[in-house]
């Protein structure tokens, strides 16, 4: 089997709230970016975001399976290691990731204990916050990755978050390593800006050498180069990254294609919920790039699937959306 992308992440069921911004105040929780927290403090804040507010939406999550979720219902191949639970919250994913195009060291292969999951809140300004308990995410390692799916790819996509895990930051290295070996192209996005602004080291550790293609936003740029200034901060990511795409939100985005740097305007939506917006950039635009088209109409994908996605709450659009955003494309 040949596939498009091999993806490697943490598997997560969002549990999404609408709140207010006086809520992040009063339990101290730093806004539009991603905590980890352990299962006390989770189940904790779970039942005063209940009791508050009510649960808005249940979906599959995790930055690395949002990709490729994206990319299998676009129309691609892809495979995903990822570490889930026997229990109802593995169910769940499972089930969420779909059974088009995809497949996953977990159809027969799953572990005791608590998958991971993260709550999502939402505040009024569309921002997403995160409190994320990994459960048996935290322990994935290189017994969860599949070579010989690995070895039949086009791109190996790493997922940032995976840099907090000890276990996990090791295997990706190795992954990484090998796709070296195998002239296999790799990807990589920073995924959130708390992976900048806390283990930034860790990233560094996981970029080594560099990456082929690179996802990441504006702040993410800015923190990882320490440059406020984007023009200063693009040199930088030159050094590290082949190519990459840099999201600017509503200024939309912009693409190093290894020669030159090309603009790709904004879709202007009303949004509602950011979280998988940067997921479904990535997703469309490897599905593009790994079937036939070019740079910049992959980032014309990337940036209309995303500005889809943030119209409405949850990280995935439902399957028969992508093929109506491939003939808006």
């Amino acid at each position: 089997m040949r596939y498009d992308v091999y993806g490697i992440g943490n598997a997560l069921v969002d549990k999404e709230f609408e709140i207010t911004d006086s809520f992040l105040k009063d339990f101290t929780i730093e806004k539009g970016i991603m905590t980890l927290v352990d299962h006390e403090q989770q189940e904790s804040l779970l039942t005063e975001l209940t009791n508050r507010y009510g649960i808005k939406t249940r979906t599959g999550g995790g930055s690395a399976a949002n990709t490729l979720y994206a990319v299998s219902q676009f129309g691609g191949n892809a495979f995903y290691s990822c570490r889930v639970a026997n229990d109802e919250t593995g169910d769940f994913f499972m089930d969420q990731l779909g059974h088009h195009n995809i497949e996953t060291n977990k159809n027969s292969q799953r572990v005791d204990g608590v998958s991971g999951r993260c709550l999502v809140m939402v505040t009024p300004d569309a921002e997403r916050t995160m409190l994320t308990y990994l459960g048996v995410s935290d322990n994935i390692s290189v017994s969860e990755m599949d070579f010989e799916a690995a070895s039949n790819c086009e791109y190996l996509y790493l997922e940032g978050y995976l840099v907090t895990s000890d276990t996990a930051r090791s295997a990706i290295i190795e992954m990484k390593e090998y796709a070296k070996e195998k002239s296999i192209k790799t990807a990589m996005t920073f995924s959130d800006p708390s992976m900048l602004e806390y283990f930034k080291d860790n990233v560094n550790e996981v970029l080594d050498d560099g990456v082929d293609l690179l996802f990441c936003n504006r702040q993410e740029a800015q923190l990882w180069s320490g440059e406020e200034d984007l023009d200063k901060a693009i040199e930088a990511l030159k050094t590290k990254a082949k190519q990459f795409a840099v999201t600017t939100g509503a200024e939309g985005s912009l693409l190093w294609d290894g020669k030159q740097l090309i603009k790709v305007a904004p879709r202007r939506v009303p949004v509602v919920d950011t979280n998988g917006a940067g997921d479904m950039y990535s997703g469309a635009f490897l599905y593009g790039i790994t079937n036939g088209m070019s740079f910049e109409d992959a980032g014309s994908l990337a940036s209309v699937a995303s500005a889809t996605v943030v119209t409405q709450y949850g990280p995935r659009l439902e399957p028969k959306a992508h093929q109506k955003l491939l003939e808006l494309s």
